[in-house]
């Protein structure tokens, strides 16, 4: 009787039957008064003919066998942060949840919007321009990949797959929310108005990229728009947007930092860093993390153990949420109420955005070493988030085969002009890759200068010609 009696669910069952022979009001009533009300002599003293006293004075013993058991169960330690309960048991932290955690999507892989989904409305005029900057990045990506295997660019990394984060992402934000991007960002610096010639010219490095041609291909930034300049080094950016939103919070700006990073980067240090730094620091930073299943070569089974990342932002104290990243409509949705969040409540937001990398990961590598043609082909038709948000689109009415028809070929000219118009400005002067970051040159670095102009003196034939001395 007494084991069956400290489960739960046997104590309640008997508590209830002797509330209806005692004819109490309730299970506690009738604990009540067993313990009130019943002699409390050694066991051994209380030995009655009627059953149903036998069965209280043993319940009078379990109970309270047990209740001093859950008394001590109940104990906490005050202990930094917050009260820690104690527990008898040993018990580990699973490794993971019996079931992973669910994406958040609002279309489906057809472009119909699924039953009572919930998303931020978006307005005609946001749809069609989230849609045309999709299909302009797209058409991007093709021709300065074709220039560079044309020799025209040394370098060149396409967003193939990944335009509905790219675009849906800047839709969603404020121009005064700083963006700290990786290299596969350049649809947030497109919707906030940097112009295909702006892009032309960094990649052809002339005098009139901002960079003054210190930077490899698609390393772009942009002060007057919000956007850092990309840096090829992985996660670095990631500490970096924290300590900017941490600024933001203290100077009372209505904005917050962003940060965009891939699967591989939640590898490096500084992602881990950068998270805990943002959750101590109250800082209104997003992690966007395209999880397009390989860095570089590294599939997402090689880099982690986890149920990707969204669940690594839980052990940060970090509000997190799984995106179909090639719906737009999600990631519209998410990022706007991610931001909201963010400043309203001075927090971090982590963002995982299942995609898929549809192009090689640069122009240096072929992706078809590591993963089949086969897969390649699938995502980039079955889910491919141009023509999901298309067809949306066109559901509302607000596009047709006659405006994609003229999209396309006003981009792919204004594309063409760009480019002509890059290759042929001038280059910047060589002194450009020693100032601008002393005020007054160290010795060291006017000895290596003057080096340079030494080599390409006596071999002019090995430099080009048009970079002015």
């Amino acid at each position: 009787m007494a084991q069956h009696l400290k489960s739960s669910s046997s104590r309640s069952t008997l508590l209830n039957v002797l509330r209806h022979n005692l004819g109490l009001g309730s299970p506690s009533h009738a604990s009540r008064h067993l313990r009130h009300n019943l002699p409390h002599n050694p066991p051994s003293t209380r030995v009655s003919p009627n059953p149903l006293t036998r069965l209280c004075n043993t319940m009078v013993d379990t109970l309270s066998s047990t209740s001093s058991h859950e008394d001590a169960n109940s104990q906490v330690m005050d202990f930094p942060g917050g009260k820690v309960a104690f527990t008898p048991e040993i018990h580990f932290i699973s490794e993971s949840n019996e079931q992973r955690v669910p994406c958040y999507r609002v279309l489906d892989d057809n472009g119909q919007q699924l039953t009572d989904s919930r998303f931020v409305p978006v307005s005609e005029e946001v749809a069609v321009k989230m849609y045309s900057d999709m299909v302009t990045l797209q058409m991007m990506d093709n021709i300065f990949y074709e220039a560079q295997r044309q020799g025209r660019l040394s370098f060149y990394a396409t967003a193939f797959g990944e335009e509905a984060i790219n675009i849906a992402s800047a839709a969603a934000l404020s121009p005064q929310d700083v963006i700290f991007p990786q290299y596969r960002e350049p649809g947030v610096l497109l919707w906030r108005g940097f112009t295909l010639q702006e892009f032309a010219n960094q990649c052809f490095g002339n005098k009139s990229d901002y960079g003054k041609g210190r930077q490899m291909p698609v390393h772009y930034g942009s002060n007057k728009l919000n956007y850092f300049t990309v840096s090829a080094t992985i996660a670095t950016q990631l500490p970096n947007a924290v300590g900017a939103a941490y600024s933001l919070k203290m100077d009372g700006k209505e904005a917050c930092a962003v940060t965009f990073f891939g699967d591989g980067g939640s590898s490096e240090g500084d992602f881990h860093a950068a998270l805990n730094f943002a959750a101590v620091m109250e800082a209104p930073v997003l992690f966007i993390c395209r999880n397009n299943g390989w860095a570089i070569s590294t599939p997402t089974s090689d880099q982690f153990r986890s149920d990707g990342v969204v669940v690594k932002g839980r052990a940060y104290g970090i509000r997190s949420i799984r995106v179909d990243g090639n719906d737009a409509l999600a990631m519209y949705s998410a990022v706007h109420e991610g931001r909201e969040m963010a400043i309203r409540e001075h927090r971090p937001i982590l963002i995982e955005a299942l995609t898929y990398r549809v192009g090689h990961h640069s122009t240096s590598d072929d992706s078809t070493r590591y993963r089949s043609a086969d897969e390649i082909e699938w995502w980039n038709k079955a889910r491919n988030p141009l023509s999901r948000f298309r067809t949306w689109v066109e559901s509302n009415g607000w596009w047709s085969d006659e405006a994609e028809s003229d999209l396309r070929s006003r981009i792919k000219k204004e594309m063409l002009e760009a480019i002509r118009v890059a290759e042929k400005t001038e280059k910047p002067n060589l002194n450009h890759m020693f100032s601008d970051v002393y005020d007054v040159p160290p010795l060291n670095l006017r000895e290596q200068e003057l080096l340079v102009r030494k080599c390409v003196k006596s071999h002019p034939q090995d430099y080009p010609s048009d970079v002015p001395l």
